[in-house]
């Protein structure tokens, strides 16, 4: 097993003049410069090779640098780079009819494109607001939509986004989300734990906080990211559906990151049979070109001209990859996805059978958790021993990063290959080894 010794030397200049001109606020994981990458190869400035099993958190659907990206790209940028949404060009239109063809509506969907998803979720707040004539919304802890000011008031995974940030933006008030390893609410006989949560928000949030009549809608990540590669937990997203539909609120999801095949199929909410009224995208949509999309049904968009805008949403160029990398995920990647999914969690529940560290492998497609506790028992998190872990797992060559409080995420490339998962599953568990005879090393 190699072990490499980072940050090499240039890895350590460009560092060193990175912290002299460059935002703290960055959350950087580990000292990877990186000098070009290809598939789910990265390499850095000083040579070596690593696995990327984070994917630019889950961004690189298609692989670092896939050809037929690059050409996508290459093509357009020698037509045009860029034209506002004050005019007309034909690959946002192509994009848009890609979207309203794939979308989880069984009506036709329109677009909004953005850069981001922040600003996606932003977009998806004043559309709603508008549409519905109301202003209050309900949210989940636990979820992460963004850090601008909007959408950062509906983020709750971790308090170090709003400390500092105060007044956030009014009219937002979050529930529990369903996490079935760690219930919080109590069930009544014969009610699944996600019908719990429902009835908690129909009986405490609008019964006692919120006239129904007041809430525009309910925003959510279909599967929770940042807050832990969550699923929710069954009857959960039905009874939510039923719930708005009753109200008139909007069931707003949030697919930045579970969407676009990441989970096997194109959006996550096709696991649980149900359609949002309002979708979010971004990350894997354009294969780290910078883009995102809104998608709602066709009679939510009652704003006029000029209501919501952006200057360089649907550039033509991040317009192009999109469309290269929709292309290829509805066309074997997401199929890809399942499958390779399916092979790594039964490589990782047998790894959870021999380490008694982990708590809970969790996920569909290649959205998997794997959790960290201190004891199974009573499954308090282990923060610090994840974070041990993928330090110790970069040292040895895999990228991996950390969401919730003691998990870590496993979202490589959709096109990742068998042989590249049994690679990086030997290296995730030699990495769990070192740490746990560190562990016993400190304790004698």
């Amino acid at each position: 097993m190699q072990h490499l010794n980072l940050p090499g030397p240039k890895a350590q200049k460009i560092i060193k003049r990175d912290k002299l001109v460059i935002s703290p606020s960055y959350p950087r994981v580990g000292p990877l410069v990186i000098h070009h990458a290809k598939g789910t190869e990265v390499w850095d400035v000083d040579g070596n090779r690593f696995l990327d099993f984070a994917a630019g958190i889950a961004v690189v659907a298609t692989g670092h640098s896939h050809p037929e990206i690059v050409q996508a790209i290459q093509e357009q940028a020698e037509q045009f780079i860029h034209i506002s949404p004050d005019f007309y060009h034909e690959r946002m239109v192509e994009l848009g009819e890609k979207l309203d063809e794939i979308s989880p509506f069984s009506g036709k969907a329109i677009s909004f494109l953005t850069n981001s998803g922040t600003e996606s979720v932003e977009a998806a707040i004043k559309l709603a607001r508008y549409h519905t004539g109301r202003t209050q919304f309900i949210a989940f802890l636990g979820g992460f939509h963004g850090r601008s000011m909007g959408s950062v008031t509906f983020t709750a995974s971790k308090p170090k986004y709003h400390h500092g940030f105060y007044p956030l933006m009014n009219g937002v008030v979050h529930a529990p989300f369903p996490d079935p390893y760690r219930p919080v609410l109590k069930t009544n006989p014969g009610e699944e734990y996600g019908e719990a949560v429902v009835r908690y928000i129909e009986d405490q949030i609008l019964g006692h906080l919120l006239p129904a009549e007041d809430v525009a809608g309910i925003l959510l990540e279909t599967i929770q990211g940042e807050g832990g590669y969550i699923i929710p937990a069954p009857g959960f997203l039905s009874t939510l559906r039923d719930l708005c539909d009753r109200h008139g609120i909007l069931l707003i999801l949030d697919e930045v990151q579970s969407g676009i095949g990441r989970t096997g199929k194109t959006w996550a909410v096709e696991h649980f049979g149900i359609e949002p009224d309002i979708v979010c995208a971004a990350k894997g949509i354009a294969s780290g070109m910078p883009l995102g999309a809104m998608l709602a049904k066709e009679e939510i968009f009652t704003w006029p001209k000029g209501a919501h805008g952006n200057t360089y949403g649907g550039n033509p160029v991040a317009c192009a990859a999109a469309l290269a990398t929709i292309d290829l995920v509805e066309n074997g990647y997401k199929q890809n996805a399942a499958r390779i999914g399916e092979y790594m969690l039964d490589l990782l529940m047998d790894l959870e059978m021999r380490h008694p560290s982990i708590g809970q492998v969790r996920g569909t497609g290649l959205m998997i958790g794997v959790e960290f506790v201190r004891d199974r028992n009573t499954k308090e998190p282990d923060g610090d021993l994840r974070d041990q872990i993928v330090s110790r797992a970069f040292e040895r060559g895999l990228i991996l990063i950390g969401c919730g409080d003691s998990t870590i995420r496993i979202a490589p490339p959709l096109n990742v290959s068998v042989s590249e998962v049994d690679e990086a599953m030997i290296i995730l568990e030699d990495a769990i080894l070192a740490c746990v005879q560190e562990e016993l090393a400190l304790v004698t």
